[in-house]
């Protein structure tokens, strides 16, 4: 890779997981403009990510997020509304520096997810030059496309039943970087949302993080921003990505705070 190349394909999240540090994530559900992003890199997050399957947004709105992001110095992912090449790789041509994939239940459904977001020979993505990633400047493909398919980071999330029953062989699939555990959704599958304190919980958590160690994998932590004890007990047990809460839930929470304080003031 050239040094133009890496002076501007920077992917923050796999470099500090990489270093066995923790990734602080933001998750953008509300805010349109381009300004959460930097609000984000103000804050001291590493990524934000948009969650795309849990808000309107279009794919439009979302690159301009990801561009922002890049401009901004932090990592910009996208959790697709379903893990297929049209949304895949248009929010990664969009911006994006990496793939939230939900509901993954299988190997073969990993594997579908990185022949998506790669480029030949790793996976199907169709070549497109002049990418924001690299700030639209011409690079030969034969240089650009093995340093985008190394930067671009792809994650599973495990928050299916199916899935822990079958962590092992997703763990080991070639091109996978990252398995976010979506804790709501597990709880609520099993039939007791929201019940963090359930052994099934520490036990999913303890089963996801030793296939990803077994198979040079990391682990991500979701669901549990109302739960920091959790989420130190899990980064402890070796999960270094942690999602923190959503633009709607940091802006409801100060709000709610202040209303409080003032409320609370004696006349």
């Amino acid at each position: 890779m050239s040094n133009a190349l890496k002076d501007i394909l920077i992917n923050h999240v796999k470099t500090k997981l990489a270093r066995g540090e923790v990734v602080a994530s933001m998750t953008v559900r509300l805010v349109r403009g381009v300004e959460i992003a930097r609000i984000a890199k103000t804050a001291g997050f590493d990524t934000l990510y948009v969650d795309m399957e849990h808000c309107s947004f279009s794919i439009d709105t979302t690159g301009q997020i990801c561009m922002a992001a890049l401009e901004a110095g932090i990592t910009p992912l996208v959790r697709v509304p379903a893990n297929t090449p049209d949304y895949i790789s248009r929010v990664l041509d969009a911006g994006a520096m990496g793939v939230i994939a939900p509901h993954v239940r299988s190997a073969d459904e990993a594997r579908a997810v990185v022949r998506a977001a790669k480029f030949p020979p790793l996976g199907d993505r169709s070549a497109n030059a002049g990418l924001p990633h690299l700030q639209y400047r011409s690079f030969p493909a034969s240089e650009a496309n093995p340093a985008l398919n190394e930067a671009t980071l792809v994650c599973v999330m495990m928050e299916a039943v199916d899935a822990l029953e079958h962590v092992e062989e997703i763990a080991a699939v070639e091109g996978v970087d990252m398995m976010l555990i979506g804790t709501n959704d597990l709880t609520a599958e099993w039939g007791i949302p929201g019940d963090y304190d359930d052994p099934r919980v520490a036990a999913a958590y303890e089963r996801t993080i030793a296939a990803c160690r077994k198979h040079g994998k990391h682990v991500g932590i979701g669901g549990l921003s109302t739960r920091p004890d959790l989420v130190e007990r899990f980064v402890r047990m070796g999960a270094l990505y942690v999602s923190t809460g959503t633009d709607i839930g940091f802006l409801v929470a100060a709000c709610t705070a202040k209303a409080k304080a003032v409320q609370a003031i004696k006349v």
